[in-house]
Protein backbone atom coordinates (compact mmCIF):
# COMPACT_ATOMS: atom_id res chain seq x y z
CA UNK A 1 0.00 0.00 0.00
CA UNK A 2 2.78 2.56 0.93
CA UNK A 3 4.34 1.50 -2.15
CA UNK A 4 1.72 1.90 -4.54
CA UNK A 5 0.91 5.72 -3.03
CA UNK A 6 4.70 6.35 -3.43
CA UNK A 7 4.27 5.73 -6.96
CA UNK A 8 1.29 7.86 -7.56
CA UNK A 9 2.58 10.48 -6.10
CA UNK A 10 6.05 10.07 -8.26
CA UNK A 11 3.69 10.34 -11.28
CA UNK A 12 1.91 13.44 -10.17
CA UNK A 13 5.12 15.23 -9.44
CA UNK A 14 6.57 13.76 -12.46
CA UNK A 15 3.64 15.53 -14.84
CA UNK A 16 3.88 18.26 -12.91
CA UNK A 17 7.66 18.66 -13.33
CA UNK A 18 7.68 17.97 -16.70
CA UNK A 19 4.67 21.34 -17.35
CA UNK A 20 7.27 23.01 -15.24
CA UNK A 21 10.20 21.98 -17.74
CA UNK A 22 7.75 23.34 -20.60
CA UNK A 23 7.00 26.58 -18.97
CA UNK A 24 10.44 27.02 -17.75
CA UNK A 25 12.22 26.34 -21.54
CA UNK A 26 9.54 28.41 -23.01
CA UNK A 27 8.44 25.79 -25.66
CA UNK A 28 5.10 26.55 -25.77
CA UNK A 29 5.93 30.40 -25.83
CA UNK A 30 6.66 33.36 -23.42
CA UNK A 31 4.45 34.82 -21.04
CA UNK A 32 3.31 37.20 -23.71
CA UNK A 33 1.68 34.53 -25.33
CA UNK A 34 0.42 32.93 -22.46
CA UNK A 35 0.29 29.18 -23.01
CA UNK A 36 -0.70 28.08 -19.81
CA UNK A 37 -3.78 30.70 -19.95
CA UNK A 38 -4.63 29.00 -23.38
CA UNK A 39 -4.08 25.30 -22.32
CA UNK A 40 -6.35 26.35 -19.05
CA UNK A 41 -9.30 27.91 -21.09
CA UNK A 42 -9.03 24.58 -23.30
CA UNK A 43 -9.53 22.14 -20.33
CA UNK A 44 -12.26 24.79 -18.94
CA UNK A 45 -14.62 25.07 -21.80
CA UNK A 46 -13.66 21.97 -23.44
CA UNK A 47 -12.07 18.83 -21.20
CA UNK A 48 -13.99 19.69 -18.11
CA UNK A 49 -17.36 19.67 -19.32
CA UNK A 50 -17.16 16.86 -21.28
CA UNK A 51 -16.28 15.17 -17.74
CA UNK A 52 -19.02 17.09 -15.82
CA UNK A 53 -21.87 16.17 -18.54
CA UNK A 54 -20.95 12.27 -18.49
CA UNK A 55 -20.00 12.33 -15.03
CA UNK A 56 -23.76 13.86 -14.27
CA UNK A 57 -25.92 12.01 -17.30
CA UNK A 58 -24.11 8.85 -15.93
CA UNK A 59 -24.37 8.76 -12.01
CA UNK A 60 -26.93 6.56 -10.32
CA UNK A 61 -28.95 8.68 -8.42
CA UNK A 62 -31.12 5.94 -7.51
CA UNK A 63 -28.31 3.91 -5.41
CA UNK A 64 -26.53 7.01 -3.97
CA UNK A 65 -25.63 6.38 0.02
CA UNK A 66 -27.34 9.39 1.03
CA UNK A 67 -26.17 9.15 4.41
CA UNK A 68 -22.73 9.06 3.49
CA UNK A 69 -23.35 12.12 1.28
CA UNK A 70 -24.54 14.68 3.90
CA UNK A 71 -21.95 13.24 6.37
CA UNK A 72 -19.19 14.18 4.22
CA UNK A 73 -20.73 17.03 1.89
CA UNK A 74 -22.60 18.78 5.63
CA UNK A 75 -18.80 19.59 7.19
CA UNK A 76 -16.85 20.12 3.81
CA UNK A 77 -19.54 22.61 2.43
CA UNK A 78 -19.12 24.35 6.53
CA UNK A 79 -15.37 25.00 5.92
CA UNK A 80 -15.94 26.30 2.26
CA UNK A 81 -18.52 28.83 3.10
CA UNK A 82 -16.27 29.48 6.29
CA UNK A 83 -12.98 29.94 4.85
CA UNK A 84 -14.71 32.14 1.87
CA UNK A 85 -16.70 34.54 4.63
CA UNK A 86 -13.28 35.41 6.67
CA UNK A 87 -11.75 35.51 3.31
CA UNK A 88 -14.49 38.09 1.86
CA UNK A 89 -14.95 40.42 5.39
CA UNK A 90 -10.96 40.62 5.37
CA UNK A 91 -10.67 41.15 1.24
CA UNK A 92 -11.16 45.24 1.46
CA UNK A 93 -8.50 45.38 4.14
CA UNK A 94 -6.13 43.16 2.41
CA UNK A 95 -6.64 44.72 -1.29
CA UNK A 96 -7.84 41.01 -2.89
CA UNK A 97 -9.67 40.94 -5.94
CA UNK A 98 -13.04 39.99 -6.01
CA UNK A 99 -12.51 36.44 -6.66
CA UNK A 100 -10.07 35.99 -4.11
CA UNK A 101 -12.10 34.53 -1.41
CA UNK A 102 -14.63 31.81 -4.01
CA UNK A 103 -10.74 30.84 -4.54
CA UNK A 104 -9.46 29.97 -1.80
CA UNK A 105 -12.23 28.29 -0.29
CA UNK A 106 -12.16 25.85 -3.28
CA UNK A 107 -8.64 25.08 -2.65
CA UNK A 108 -8.74 24.36 1.21
CA UNK A 109 -11.65 22.09 0.28
CA UNK A 110 -11.11 20.29 -3.20
CA UNK A 111 -9.62 17.25 -2.68
CA UNK A 112 -7.32 15.25 -5.56
CA UNK A 113 -9.68 12.54 -4.92
CA UNK A 114 -8.56 10.91 -8.28
CA UNK A 115 -5.27 10.44 -8.82
CA UNK A 116 -4.50 10.02 -5.31
CA UNK A 117 -7.48 9.21 -3.81
CA UNK A 118 -8.40 5.99 -5.97
CA UNK A 119 -4.58 4.30 -5.19
CA UNK A 120 -5.06 5.27 -1.46
CA UNK A 121 -8.67 3.85 -0.68
CA UNK A 122 -8.00 0.92 -3.27
CA UNK A 123 -4.80 -0.02 -1.13
CA UNK A 124 -5.94 -0.01 2.50
CA UNK A 125 -9.66 -0.94 2.17
CA UNK A 126 -10.08 -2.26 -0.87
CA UNK A 127 -12.82 -3.25 -3.73
CA UNK A 128 -15.75 -2.14 -0.57
CA UNK A 129 -13.77 1.09 -0.07
CA UNK A 130 -13.34 1.98 -3.60
CA UNK A 131 -16.59 1.24 -4.72
CA UNK A 132 -17.78 3.65 -2.22
CA UNK A 133 -14.97 5.85 -2.91
CA UNK A 134 -15.82 6.09 -6.56
CA UNK A 135 -19.19 7.08 -6.08
CA UNK A 136 -18.68 10.24 -3.74
CA UNK A 137 -16.26 10.82 -6.40
CA UNK A 138 -19.36 11.11 -9.01
CA UNK A 139 -20.80 14.62 -7.20
CA UNK A 140 -17.49 15.85 -5.53
CA UNK A 141 -16.34 17.66 -8.34
CA UNK A 142 -20.18 18.85 -8.92
CA UNK A 143 -21.05 20.03 -5.99
CA UNK A 144 -18.03 21.54 -4.61
CA UNK A 145 -17.47 23.39 -7.88
CA UNK A 146 -21.15 24.27 -8.60
CA UNK A 147 -21.32 26.12 -4.80
CA UNK A 148 -18.24 27.78 -5.72
CA UNK A 149 -18.61 29.35 -9.17
CA UNK A 150 -22.20 30.29 -7.46
CA UNK A 151 -20.55 32.17 -5.14
CA UNK A 152 -17.59 33.90 -7.27
CA UNK A 153 -20.10 34.61 -9.48
CA UNK A 154 -21.99 36.38 -7.47
CA UNK A 155 -19.03 38.61 -5.78
CA UNK A 156 -17.97 39.65 -9.29
CA UNK A 157 -21.54 40.42 -10.01
CA UNK A 158 -21.85 42.77 -6.94
CA UNK A 159 -19.03 44.44 -7.89
CA UNK A 160 -19.82 44.90 -11.50
CA UNK A 161 -22.95 46.59 -10.55
CA UNK A 162 -21.58 48.48 -7.26
CA UNK A 163 -22.05 48.16 -3.98
CA UNK A 164 -25.28 50.15 -4.11
CA UNK A 165 -26.94 48.26 -6.94
CA UNK A 166 -30.01 46.91 -6.30
CA UNK A 167 -30.38 43.61 -5.44
CA UNK A 168 -32.69 41.95 -8.19
CA UNK A 169 -30.31 43.03 -10.93
CA UNK A 170 -27.16 41.59 -8.85
CA UNK A 171 -28.86 38.24 -8.20
CA UNK A 172 -30.08 38.31 -11.80
CA UNK A 173 -26.55 38.84 -13.10
CA UNK A 174 -25.16 36.26 -10.89
CA UNK A 175 -28.01 33.38 -11.88
CA UNK A 176 -27.25 34.27 -15.61
CA UNK A 177 -23.42 33.33 -15.33
CA UNK A 178 -23.43 30.79 -13.10
CA UNK A 179 -26.17 29.00 -15.07
CA UNK A 180 -24.45 30.33 -18.42
CA UNK A 181 -20.97 28.45 -17.20
CA UNK A 182 -18.82 25.98 -18.21
CA UNK A 183 -19.01 24.30 -14.95
CA UNK A 184 -22.58 24.36 -14.30
CA UNK A 185 -24.00 24.17 -17.32
CA UNK A 186 -22.52 20.72 -18.37
CA UNK A 187 -23.82 19.52 -14.91
CA UNK A 188 -27.14 20.82 -15.36
CA UNK A 189 -27.84 19.25 -19.07
CA UNK A 190 -26.24 15.74 -18.03
CA UNK A 191 -28.88 15.81 -15.22
CA UNK A 192 -31.48 16.63 -17.13
CA UNK A 193 -30.36 13.54 -19.68
CA UNK A 194 -29.62 11.26 -16.61
CA UNK A 195 -33.62 11.80 -15.66
CA UNK A 196 -34.84 10.82 -18.85
CA UNK A 197 -33.46 7.30 -18.59
CA UNK A 198 -31.79 7.49 -21.80
CA UNK A 199 -28.09 6.13 -21.68
CA UNK A 200 -25.66 7.59 -23.91
CA UNK A 201 -25.06 6.51 -27.34
CA UNK A 202 -22.23 4.59 -27.61
CA UNK A 203 -20.13 7.02 -30.18
CA UNK A 204 -21.28 10.09 -27.70
CA UNK A 205 -19.71 8.29 -24.65
CA UNK A 206 -16.88 7.31 -26.03
CA UNK A 207 -16.31 10.86 -27.49
CA UNK A 208 -16.69 12.41 -23.95
CA UNK A 209 -14.83 9.81 -22.41
CA UNK A 210 -11.57 10.74 -24.38
CA UNK A 211 -12.02 14.59 -23.85
CA UNK A 212 -12.53 13.90 -20.23
CA UNK A 213 -9.71 12.05 -19.63
CA UNK A 214 -7.19 14.76 -20.92
CA UNK A 215 -8.15 17.15 -17.32
CA UNK A 216 -6.10 15.48 -15.57
CA UNK A 217 -2.72 15.36 -17.06
CA UNK A 218 -3.86 19.06 -18.16
CA UNK A 219 -4.42 20.39 -15.06
CA UNK A 220 -0.96 18.62 -13.88
CA UNK A 221 1.21 20.21 -16.45
CA UNK A 222 -0.70 23.63 -15.71
CA UNK A 223 0.67 23.31 -12.54
CA UNK A 224 4.27 23.30 -13.18
CA UNK A 225 3.62 25.66 -15.76
CA UNK A 226 2.35 27.93 -13.60
CA UNK A 227 5.19 27.34 -11.47
CA UNK A 228 7.30 28.34 -13.92
CA UNK A 229 5.86 31.63 -15.25
CA UNK A 230 5.11 32.50 -11.55
CA UNK A 231 6.98 31.27 -9.38
CA UNK A 232 5.80 30.84 -5.56
CA UNK A 233 4.58 33.62 -3.74
CA UNK A 234 7.14 35.57 -1.56
CA UNK A 235 5.32 34.38 1.32
CA UNK A 236 3.31 30.77 2.47
CA UNK A 237 1.70 31.69 4.82
CA UNK A 238 -1.51 31.81 3.17
CA UNK A 239 -1.05 28.73 1.09
CA UNK A 240 0.54 27.12 4.60
CA UNK A 241 -2.80 28.18 6.47
CA UNK A 242 -5.13 26.05 3.39
CA UNK A 243 -2.90 23.52 3.46
CA UNK A 244 -3.64 22.99 6.60
CA UNK A 245 -7.29 23.27 6.75
CA UNK A 246 -7.28 20.90 3.96
CA UNK A 247 -5.03 18.18 5.51
CA UNK A 248 -6.09 18.87 9.48
CA UNK A 249 -9.14 20.65 9.82
CA UNK A 250 -11.58 19.31 7.22
CA UNK A 251 -10.84 15.44 8.06
CA UNK A 252 -11.33 16.55 11.42
CA UNK A 253 -14.78 17.52 11.09
CA UNK A 254 -15.72 14.88 8.91
CA UNK A 255 -14.63 12.26 11.08
CA UNK A 256 -16.54 14.25 13.75
CA UNK A 257 -19.81 14.50 11.98
CA UNK A 258 -19.85 11.02 10.36
CA UNK A 259 -19.15 9.08 13.39
CA UNK A 260 -20.49 10.94 16.13
CA UNK A 261 -23.03 12.62 14.39
CA UNK A 262 -24.74 10.24 11.64
CA UNK A 263 -22.98 7.07 13.92
CA UNK A 264 -21.15 6.01 10.72
CA UNK A 265 -17.76 3.33 11.34
CA UNK A 266 -15.74 0.87 9.30
CA UNK A 267 -15.19 0.80 6.08
CA UNK A 268 -17.19 3.87 5.19
CA UNK A 269 -16.24 5.61 7.75
CA UNK A 270 -12.53 5.53 6.70
CA UNK A 271 -13.85 6.27 3.18
CA UNK A 272 -15.17 10.05 3.80
CA UNK A 273 -12.11 10.63 6.19
CA UNK A 274 -9.43 9.46 3.92
CA UNK A 275 -11.62 11.24 1.23
CA UNK A 276 -11.41 14.47 3.13
CA UNK A 277 -7.91 14.45 3.91
CA UNK A 278 -6.44 14.60 0.27
CA UNK A 279 -4.28 17.44 -0.99
CA UNK A 280 -5.54 19.83 -3.12
CA UNK A 281 -6.94 18.69 -6.23
CA UNK A 282 -5.88 20.07 -9.76
CA UNK A 283 -8.91 21.37 -10.08
CA UNK A 284 -8.31 24.29 -7.86
CA UNK A 285 -5.76 25.52 -10.22
CA UNK A 286 -8.24 25.34 -13.20
CA UNK A 287 -10.30 27.66 -11.04
CA UNK A 288 -8.12 30.07 -10.16
CA UNK A 289 -6.83 30.08 -14.01
CA UNK A 290 -10.33 30.78 -15.24
CA UNK A 291 -10.41 34.01 -12.83
CA UNK A 292 -7.09 34.91 -12.66
CA UNK A 293 -6.78 34.93 -9.00
CA UNK A 294 -4.35 34.21 -6.40
CA UNK A 295 -2.53 31.66 -9.04
CA UNK A 296 0.80 31.15 -7.40
CA UNK A 297 -0.73 30.82 -4.25
CA UNK A 298 -3.26 28.01 -5.99
CA UNK A 299 0.14 26.30 -7.27
CA UNK A 300 1.85 26.25 -3.70
CA UNK A 301 -1.12 24.85 -2.15
CA UNK A 302 -1.17 21.86 -4.39
CA UNK A 303 2.57 21.42 -4.07
CA UNK A 304 2.76 21.72 -0.31
CA UNK A 305 -0.43 19.63 0.06
CA UNK A 306 0.65 16.90 -1.93
CA UNK A 307 4.57 16.62 -0.39
CA UNK A 308 2.37 16.97 2.98
CA UNK A 309 -0.05 14.11 2.01
CA UNK A 310 3.03 11.52 2.60
CA UNK A 311 2.60 11.90 6.51
CA UNK A 312 -0.84 13.36 7.03
CA UNK A 313 -2.57 10.10 5.20
CA UNK A 314 -0.82 7.21 7.32
CA UNK A 315 -1.98 9.98 10.42
CA UNK A 316 -5.71 9.56 9.83
CA UNK A 317 -5.26 5.71 9.43
CA UNK A 318 -3.87 5.27 13.20
CA UNK A 319 -6.91 7.90 14.03
CA UNK A 320 -9.12 5.87 12.36
CA UNK A 321 -7.73 2.40 13.41
CA UNK A 322 -8.00 3.70 17.21
CA UNK A 323 -10.86 4.85 17.25
CA UNK A 324 -12.42 2.02 15.51
CA UNK A 325 -9.88 -1.16 16.11
CA UNK A 326 -11.55 -3.23 13.30
CA UNK A 327 -10.04 -1.14 10.82
CA UNK A 328 -6.46 -2.14 11.57
CA UNK A 329 -7.65 -5.34 10.34
CA UNK A 330 -9.69 -4.42 7.15
CA UNK A 331 -6.85 -2.20 6.40
CA UNK A 332 -4.26 -4.44 7.06
CA UNK A 333 -5.93 -7.40 4.89
CA UNK A 334 -6.22 -4.92 2.19
CA UNK A 335 -2.67 -3.40 2.06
Amino acid sequence: MTWAIFYKLLAIVLVAALGWVVGRTRWLGDTQVDPARVLANTAFYLFAPALFFRTTARVDLAHLPWAMLAAFFAPVLAVMLGVYGVQRARRGRLGLPAAAPAVRAITATFGNSVQIGIPVVAGVLGETGLGLHLTLVSVHALTLLTVCTTLVELDLAREHAGEEAHLGRVLLGTLRNTVIHPVVLPVLAGLAWNLTGWGLPAPVDDTLQMLGSAVVPLCLTLIGMSLAYLGLPERLDGAIALSLIKLLLQPALVLGVAHWGFGLAGVPLAVLVLLACLPAGSNSMMFSQRYRTLEAETTAVNVLSTLACIAVIPLWLIVLAWIDPTLAVATGAAG
